[in-house]
C-alpha cells in the first residue's frame, strides 16, 4: 500500500500560493487571512481523506477519522504558520504527510485500531505574539497566565486575532484534551539542519528535542551627547550589549562537538540615533541543548556574564525568561516501530536529535511520541530556500502511514499511557 506522492506534491504546491513570498518564500502569520485560507484549503483535503473537521477555540485546524474503538487517539500533524521570511515546508511538511496518510488508510479500507486526529496547531512558531506552541499547549492544558494578552507589532492582541479568526477565547478551556486521551503524538518534519544531508540519507528518526530557554535582556545606561561624554565616563548599554552577546557565543562553544546552541535573535536600542550614547538595549537570548545539566550549567554562565558586564559599565539589567523547557527523548517503542518500517524504504534510518522544537515538545508532557525527520538541502530553514525534495518528501510519508498503522495496532492493546510530568512553566 503507497502514498500518492503526485496529490502530495500537489497539495504543497497549491498550499504555497497562500502567504505567497517571491518565487520559493512563504511568510504565513498566524490568524492571519493567509493562513484562514490556508486552513479552508487543508479542511477541503481533510475531508476527502475521509475525517471530520473542526476548528477548536484556540485556533486549531483537526481532522479526525474513526476508529474500530474509541480510544485512545492517535494523533498526528505540525503547523501552517510561517516565518516573516520563511519556506514552504517548516511545519507544513508534517500537515500534509499526516492527510495523505490517513488518505491512504481510506483508499484501501484500512480502519484504524484507534481513532487517528491530525491538526494544524496554532502559532507554533510563536514570532507574531512572542510566544510559541501556543494551539499544542492549548489542548494540553499547558497555557500560562496572560497568553492572550500578547500584542504583535500593531497592537492586536491575541484574543482579538482568535475572535478575529472565527474563535472564543473565552472557550479555550474546553479545548483541553482529557487526561489519558491521547494515547501518542507522531509528527514528521523537514530536519532543519545538514546532518541528513550530509550522510547521504533521506530520512531520520529523532531522538528528542533539545530543551529550549528564551530570555529577553534588558540593559540600561544613561544617554548622553556622543561627542561630549569621555568614553570613561559613559555608561552604553550597547557596548554591553556587545559584549554580552560575545560572551553567549563564547560560552555554548567551550566544548566543541556538541549539541549545545546559542543565539541572540533580535536587539532593540533606544533612543537609536547616531549621536547619542545608547541608554537602553533590550535583546533576546535563545539557548538549547539536548542535555539538561550542561544546558543549566551554561545559563548560569550566561547570568554571571550579564552581571559581570552590567557592572563594568554601570548599568542596570533584567533578565525575563519567556521560554524554560528541559529536554524531551522520543518513546522507545515508536523508535523501534519507526525503524522496523523503514527497513523496506531506504538502506539506513540514522538516528538524530532536533535542536529546534516542535509542537511534539508539548505532546511530550502528555504522552508518548515520535518524530520522523526529512533531509532540508544544504540544512536551510527558516528562509525561502528551504528545500526537501518531493522525493524525500514521499518517502517520509509512507514511513509515516505504514508508522501509523502499526502505532495505533499497539495503543488498542495497550490502551492510554500513563500521566507524566506537566509542561514546565515560564517564570
Amino acid at each position: 500500500m503507497r502514498i500518492q506522492s503526485k496529490r502530495l506534491r500537489d497539495h504543497f504546491e497549491a498550499l504555497a500560493q497562500y502567504g505567497k513570498l517571491g518565487e520559493t518564500g512563504v511568510c504565513r502569520p498566524t490568524l492571519s487571512v493567509a493562513e484562514k485560507m490556508a486552513f479552508e484549503v487543508v479542511s477541503a483535503w481533510m475531508m476527502e481523506a475521509g475525517m471530520t473537521v473542526r476548528l477548536d477555540h484556540a485556533g486549531n485546524l483537526i481532522g479526525r477519522k474513526s476508529g474500530k474503538c474509541e480510544g485512545p487517539i492517535l494523533m498526528m500533524g505540525s503547523h501552517l504558520d510561517s516565518q516573516p521570511y520563511g519556506g514552504r515546508f517548516d511545519g507544513t511538511a508534517g500537515v500534509l504527510a499526516a492527510i495523505e496518510a490517513v488518505a491512504t488508510m481510506t483508499e484501501h479500507g484500512i480502519t484504524p485500531d484507534v481513532p487517528i486526529e491530525v491538526i494544524a496547531f496554532c502559532d507554533e512558531e510563536g514570532w507574531r505574539f512572542n510566544k510559541g506552541l501556543f494551539g499544542s499547549r492549548a489542548i494540553f492544558g499547558q497555557l500560562e497566565e496572560g497568553e492572550l494578552s500578547r500584542t504583535d507589532q500593531d497592537g492586536i492582541t491575541r484574543e482579538q486575532a482568535l475572535r478575529d479568526f472565527g474563535c472564543d477565547p473565552e472557550q479555550i478551556a474546553s479545548c483541553v484534551y482529557p487526561a489519558g486521551a491521547v494515547g501518542c503524538y507522531l509528527e514528521l518534519h523537514i530536519e532543519q539542519g545538514p546532518v541528513l544531508e550530509a550522510m547521504g540519507r533521506s530520512v531520520g528518526i529523532v531522538s528528542g528535542i533539545a530543551g529550549p530557554i528564551w530570555w529577553t535582556v534588558t540593559l540600561r545606561g544613561f544617554a548622553g551627547h556622543a561627542g561630549s561624554v569621555p568614553m570613561n565616563l559613559r555608561q552604553d548599554a550597547l557596548v554591553g550589549a556587545a559584549e554580552i552577546i560575545l560572551d553567549v557565543n563564547r560560552i555554548v562553544r567551550q566544548e566543541p562537538g556538541t549539541e549545545a546552541v546559542g543565539t541572540v535573535g533580535n536587539l532593540t536600542v533606544f533612543p537609536n540615533s547616531r549621536n547619542i550614547i545608547p541608554e537602553e538595549v533590550q535583546f533576546t537570548i535563545d539557548l538549547r541543548d539536548i542535555d539538561q545539566a550542561r544546558r543549566d550549567r551554561y545559563e548560569g554562565q550566561l547570568r554571571d556574564a550579564i552581571h559581570s558586564v552590567a557592572q563594568r559599565y554601570g548599568l542596570q539589567y533584567d533578565i525575563r525568561e519567556d521560554t524554560n523547557s528541559e529536554p524531551r527523548y522520543c518513546a522507545d517503542w515508536i523508535k523501534r516501530l519507526i525503524r522496523e518500517e523503514s527497513k523496506a524504504l531506504v538502506d539506513d534510518c540514522p538516528e538524530l536529535m532536533s535542536g529546534p522544537f516542535h509542537d511534539a515538545l508539548a505532546a511530550s508532557y502528555v504522552c508518548d511520541y515520535g518524530m520522523i525527520f526529512v533531509r532540508s538541502k544544504d540544512g536551510i530553514s527558516h528562509n525561502p530556500a528551504e528545500f526537501s525534495s518531493p522525493e524525500d518528501l514521499a518517502v517520509g510519508a509512507q514511513l509515516l502511514f505504514q508508522t501509523a498503522v502499526r502505532a495505533a495496532e499497539v495503543l488498542a492493546t495497550r490502551g492510554a499511557n500513563s500521566q507524566v510530568a506537566p509542561f514546565a512553566k515560564s517564570t
